[in-house]
């Protein structure tokens, strides 16, 4: 996150940042995970930008319920690959929208004399809301197939509803490629034929699954960002963990917290300024002069950074 709001306050836009707390430092000092405060100041801003925070055994996660509470119904995740990063392919490029808000991740549990029970919640509402913003957000970035991956053979009526709401909504849409495919498909030709994909559309833990296989596609989670995006409110977060066996190391690879910028920038509607520091970003990891263990380099994230601001300074 420092090193991100680093890079950012050189950008051709002036911030007013506010900090927010939330995670297992949080819970330490206030005995709970996600303050009342810190959602209440995420509902009020323009954007929010949310670093990793460790998980708390036993307590709710932070950042489920900021998308509960802002109902930031659609998860943005794309899958790209940069010049300079060991992938498995060259020129990957596609994004996974996954419904945020229900599916196995309602929360709903409890146990029973034998184990546990889990609720699979998928409402057509819900379904079509992640559809149409799927269709909508393929116009807008011009890419013209659209995906929607489910398992109806096995979960034939949650899953059936998802795909009947998908379909009603594509016939709204002329000039886009359609399919539905299984998700046991999908993730062979991810890893055969990835290039095929443009926007996939799925339920939120089959699309959470999916896109940490496609981060493994692109150089693992430290290339992976996020939105989260609602009606009123986006949420913007790297897709890795807080790792906090490297704390204070100065070794955290910081390009999906930056990518993970270029999205909110986009969201703000500052696009040009999102594909600036894309690019400054692409150069660094292109020339590989300072990088960090995870990326094949030696280098520490201030001189990453540092090597990311002289190549904005240029563009």
């Amino acid at each position: 996150m420092d090193a991100t709001l680093d890079v950012l306050d050189i950008l051709d836009i002036e911030f007013n940042y506010t900090e927010a707390y939330a995670g297992n430092e949080c819970f330490k000092r206030n005995g709970t995970t996600i303050p009342e405060e810190t959602i209440n100041l995420a509902r009020q801003s323009d954007a929010t930008l949310f670093g990793a925070v460790t998980t708390v055994p036993g307590q709710k996660s932070a950042i489920i319920t900021l998308r509960k509470e802002l109902d930031l119904y659609a998860n943005i995740r794309p899958v790209k690959s940069f010049e300079g990063v060991q992938s498995l392919y060259k020129d990957i490029d596609f994004v996974i929208i996954r419904e945020n808000t229900e599916g196995l991740y309602s929360g709903v549990e409890e146990y029973t004399d034998e184990g546990a029970i889990a609720l699979r919640i998928i409402t057509r509402k819900s379904s079509e809301r992640i559809s149409k913003y799927a269709f909508r957000y393929a116009e807008k970035t011009g890419r013209n197939r659209i995906t929607a991956v489910h398992n109806t053979k096995i979960l034939k009526k949650t899953d059936g509803i998802f795909t009947e709401a998908f379909y009603n909504i594509a016939s709204r849409y002329n000039g886009l490629e359609v399919e539905d495919c299984y998700i046991g498909e999908v993730a062979m030709h991810l890893l055969t034929k990835p290039h095929h994909f443009q926007v996939m559309v799925t339920t939120n833990l089959l699309g959470d699954i999916l896109s940490d296989e496609g981060a493994g596609l692109v150089g693992g989670l430290g290339m992976a960002p996020s939105a989260n995006i609602g009606d009123n409110n986006g949420l913007f977060e790297p897709v890795h963990g807080s790792a906090p066996d490297i704390v204070g190391q100065d070794v955290s690879n910081p390009s999906a917290m930056i990518l993970s910028a270029v999205m909110m920038l986009e969201y703000l509607q500052e696009d040009e300024e999102a594909r600036r520091l894309e690019k400054a970003l692409a150069d660094v990891l292109r020339e590989g002069k300072a990088l960090t263990p995870d990326l094949g380099g030696r280098s520490k994230t201030k001189d990453m950074v540092r090597e990311l601001k002289k190549k904005l300074e240029l563009l």
